[in-house]
C-alpha cells in the first residue's frame, strides 16, 4: 500500500513587541521550527505563503488589525533592469562575487557591526554578538550559501570584503535571507548590486525567482523593493503583481487580518514522498 503524510508542525505566535518599519505599532509573528528530514521541503512549500527563515524558524507576520508586511519577490524571466539599476552595475564590474558554504568569519563579523553601527545602531540586531552572529549563518537546516563580495585594492594579492548576502536555495529561486555592506561605500549602491546579482545567479541556474523579504507600504527602509520591475507581493493568500505601490495600503483595520486559528487552517502543507 502506498500513501502519502502531510508534514504537520506546531505553529506558534510571538508575544506583541515595537514595529521596526512603521512607527507606534506593534508586531507579531506566527512561526514553527523548521527542522528534520522534510525541513526544505517545509522550507519551499511556506515560502511560497508568504513565510521567511531565521536559523532554524520559520516566520511570518500577524500583526492585530496589520497587514502592511507582504512578502515580496522578482520574477527573473520578466525582469528589466532601469537606467539607473544598469549604472549600478556598471559602477561594480570589478567586483568579484564568491559562493560559499554558511560559515562565519571575523572578515564578515567586522564589515557586519561596521554596517550595522551605521545604518542600524538602534535595531534589534545592534547587541549583536559575534556567536550570535555566527549563529545566524551557520544554524541552517536547509541548503544555503554565503556570497561574500571583494574589491580588489592596491596589493593584487588582497581584496576587500565589501558585501556579503546569506542566501538559501529554493525550489523555485533564491531567498535573500540577511545582507549586508560597507557603509564607506555610498555610492556604490551595494544593496541594489546585491539584489541585480542575485537576479543573474538565479537566471544562469534556471530558478524563477528571487525573495527579498518584506515590502512594507509606508516604510521608508522597505520603500527601495518596489524599485525593482517584475515585482511580485503575497496578498489575501496569492501572489500579485505590484503595479502601483499605492494600491496598498499601511491603514490599520479590525478586519485586516484573520484570527491565528484560520490563518493556520489556511496555510498549505506539502506532503511527504510516497512511501510502502
Amino acid at each position: 500500500m502506498r500513501h502519502t503524510l502531510p508534514i504537520a508542525p506546531q505553529f506558534y505566535v510571538t508575544a506583541p513587541q515595537p514595529c521596526p518599519y512603521l512607527e507606534g505599532r506593534m508586531e507579531r509573528k506566527l512561526f514553527t521550527a523548521l527542522q528534520g528530514e522534510y525541513a526544505e521541503t517545509l522550507n519551499d512549500a511556506l515560502s511560497q505563503q508568504g513565510f521567511r527563515r531565521s536559523q532554524n524558524v520559520l516566520y511570518r507576520p500577524s500583526c492585530a488589525e496589520c497587514s502592511a508586511c507582504l512578502s515580496a519577490r522578482i520574477r527573473v524571466a520578466d525582469f528589466k533592469p532601469t537606467r539607473t539599476q544598469s549604472k549600478v552595475l556598471r559602477r561594480n564590474a570589478d567586483l568579484r562575487r564568491t559562493a560559499n558554504s554558511p560559515w562565519a568569519t571575523e572578515d564578515q563579523f567586522a564589515l557586519f557591526r561596521r554596517y550595522l553601527d551605521s545604518r542600524h545602531a538602534t535595531g534589534g540586531m545592534a547587541d549583536m554578538d559575534i556567536f550570535e552572529f555566527a549563529a545566524m549563518i551557520e544554524e541552517t537546516p536547509i541548503r544555503s550559501r554565503v556570497i561574500e563580495y571583494t574589491r580588489p585594492t592596491a596589493n593584487p594579492r588582497r581584496r576587500d570584503l565589501t558585501a556579503v548576502c546569506l542566501t538559501d536555495v529554493l525550489a523555485d529561486g533564491l531567498s535573500m535571507v540577511y545582507s549586508f555592506y560597507d557603509p564607506d561605500q555610498p555610492t556604490a549602491s551595494l544593496g541594489t548590486h546585491i539584489i541585480l546579482d542575485h537576479i543573474d545567479i538565479a537566471r544562469e541556474a534556471g530558478l524563477p525567482f528571487v525573495y527579498l523579504g518584506y515590502w512594507v507600504p509606508g516604510s521608508p527602509k522597505m520603500g527601495y523593493k518596489a524599485k525593482f520591475s517584475a515585482l511580485e507581493v503575497y496578498s489575501r493568500g496569492k501572489w500579485q503583481t505590484l503595479r502601483d505601490p499605492a494600491d496598498f495600503s499601511a491603514e490599520l483595520h479590525p478586519l485586516s487580518t484573520d484570527p491565528i486559528a484560520e490563518q493556520v487552517a489556511q496555510i498549505s502543507l506539502p506532503d511527504t514522498r510516497p512511501t510502502t
